[in-house]
């Protein structure tokens, strides 16, 4: 299998995706399919997680990148390969091409986080750090493919990529043959793309269902208008689907083959992130949790069997924390408040018994009495709490107002 994008797209067909299952063999893992009994609960049928976040490199995207440089030109191997990425991409050309033996080179935004650059070096890339945002960092990439002939290897938009993608959908067929309804989330498309192809031609009953974060939804305004549309500023935690733009080839795919492409918003990112760490034992990135925070939001419009893709599980930690809070803080199990007292000795003690009576747990206390905002007699205190769901938050606000802080908003 070999594309330019020089040319017209070329169709990737179910012939396509298991060539690529072959070529993956003893390469790529057969990712483990978990039943979810709290969201069976939730949706009224039953829901499977297929744990991409357990493939090699910790995300699908090991399976792309190994199809599409194993199907180089001796030539064009030996001129290597670049790629740009923030995370899970750049992993997966590294180990694909420490596989086959071929050089890497992979541009990562000087922001990316630590772990991924250290992991992407790991696996045998180059990585050249060059840019404050994707765009940047993927105009340096194809740059240097112009200079050095190194092959640019496409995170989505390419037929190789998008059969190799779609050995999952293979999976989920031999895994879960009685499946309905298959969640997965959509950032340029490839995953999605390459799941329909080979779930549709062999199963066109069940349903494709693709998920995409409110603040990056590129493919309702372009499967409207009929073509690829551009986002001016795509922002979410999510930054495996974070792209502004849908790929051309797995445009076409997405539209025909899709059968609806819905939203969530950050609330239900987080809360999805939250539940798979806590009820599913699965450490998921917010993209990967996309399919679960779907579910969430309208549990009762899915078709059992369900199987939601875990695309990837690479979180960096502190974002990891950020994101667990938000999603506490969304369920109302962590509350943070700001309030004035007065200076005088036992205050910041009194305070804390009215919480104790409140049943609140205090996790965090900041304390300031010398700022210029402050009156002469008045502290300013900043309480991070652990409750227990929004109407606890509401009498803990409550209990604070009656005994006669100021609460600031």
């Amino acid at each position: 299998m070999s594309y330019s994008t020089a040319d017209s797209p070329r169709r990737v067909t179910l012939d396509d995706v298991r060539g690529a299952q072959k070529m993956l063999s003893g390469v790529a893992r057969t990712t483990a399919m978990e039943g979810s009994r709290h969201l069976s609960q939730l949706v009224g049928a039953p829901v499977h997680l297929k744990c991409e976040n357990l493939q090699r490199t910790g995300s699908f995207k090991l399976r792309g990148a190994y199809v599409r440089i194993a199907g180089l030109l001796p030539e064009e191997r030996a001129a290597g390969v670049v790629a740009a990425s923030a995370g899970n991409h750049a992993q997966g050309v590294a180990l694909a091409s420490s596989v086959l033996g071929v050089r890497s080179t992979v541009f990562m935004p000087k922001g990316a986080p630590l772990p991924k650059i250290s992991a992407t070096r790991d696996y045998g890339a180059e990585v050249r750090l060059h840019g404050q945002v994707v765009d940047e960092t993927l105009a340096a990439a194809q740059e240097y493919a112009a200079g050095t002939g190194a092959v640019f290897i496409h995170p989505f938009d390419h037929p190789d990529v998008i059969a190799g993608q779609g050995t999952v959908g293979l999976e989920i067929l031999e895994q879960c043959p009685e499946v309905r309804t298959v969640v997965v989330g959509i950032g340029g498309g490839g995953l999605a793309a390459g799941i329909a192809v080979a779930v549709k031609e062999l199963r066109p009953d069940v349903r494709i269902v693709g998920v995409q974060a409110e603040g990056a939804a590129a493919y309702p305004p372009s499967l409207a208008a009929g073509r690829p549309v551009s986002l001016g500023n795509p922002a979410t935690m999510a930054d495996g689907i974070r792209v502004g733009r849908p790929g051309d080839v797995p445009f076409g795919i997405v539209g025909d083959l899709v059968d609806e492409v819905r939203t969530v918003s950050e609330d239900e990112l987080s809360a999805a992130l939250l539940l798979c760490l806590e009820r599913a034992k699965l450490v998921v990135e917010p993209a990967g949790a996309s399919p679960v925070a779907a579910l969430l939001s309208r549990p009762g419009s899915f078709e059992g069997p369900v199987v939601a893709v875990l695309s990837g599980g690479n979180v960096d930690p502190v974002l990891m924390q950020r994101v667990l809070r938000h999603g506490m803080a969304a369920q109302g199990r962590y509350l943070a408040v700001r309030l004035r007292l007065t200076d005088r000795p036992g205050a910041l003690a009194t305070l804390l018994g009215v919480l104790s009576v409140a049943d609140a747990n205090v996790l965090d206390v900041s304390h300031v009495r010398t700022d210029p905002r402050l009156g002469f007699t008045e502290a300013e205190v900043e309480l991070h709490l652990e409750t227990k769901g929004p109407a606890h938050c509401a009498e803990v606000d409550q209990a604070l107002r009656e005994a006669g802080y100021t609460v600031i908003v």
